[in-house]
């Protein structure tokens, strides 16, 4: 949780130093109409970017095979998302590369071939009955429910 918290610590003085660098050349008003603008343009592509994947994963799955890439691109174009709203330069310039269709794909194909993601098609399989109560589970649950209680069918009627 330490690194994590001193990476955005890092990041975020730098997107500062940038902004504030960018902001001292350019002036105030046009940093921060870039900056929109950037976010605008972003979002618009990542829609973009985002049905094209979508219509090539839909492809793959219709023709039996394993849609791998199109799924880590499809994470990666989300994190280029999320990366092009967040106002900065810095932050802009990493969306703007995951943008890209060539580096998108070649990085999917190293994390998917990385063995570190794992895909299945053909759904879920239950590891046992969905209501069977887990091992160290205490058979009533919390509130005085109990589980094997006596069910009332019956029908109702709205009356407005």
């Amino acid at each position: 949780m330490g690194k994590l918290f001193l990476l955005l610590i890092g990041l975020v003085l730098l997107e500062l130093t940038v902004m504030i660098e960018v902001g001292s050349v350019m002036g105030a008003l046009p940093t921060v109409g870039l900056l929109v603008l950037a976010a605008v343009i972003g979002s618009s592509l990542v829609r973009s970017e985002g049905i094209k994947t979508l219509l090539t994963a839909q492809q793959k799955m219709q023709q039996g095979e394993m849609p791998g890439r199109e799924v880590m691109g499809g994470m990666m174009l989300a994190l280029a998302g999320l990366l092009l709203i967040i106002p900065g330069f810095v932050t802009d310039f990493f969306g703007i590369l995951l943008l890209l269709p060539w580096l998108r794909n070649r990085l999917a194909d190293k994390l998917v071939g990385s063995g570190q993601f794992r895909m299945q098609m053909g759904g879920f399989q239950a590891q046992r009955p969905p209501f069977e109560a887990r091992p160290g589970e205490d058979e009533e649950p919390p509130g005085g429910a109990n589980r094997g209680g006596t069910t009332i069918e019956g029908e109702f009627e709205r009356k407005e």
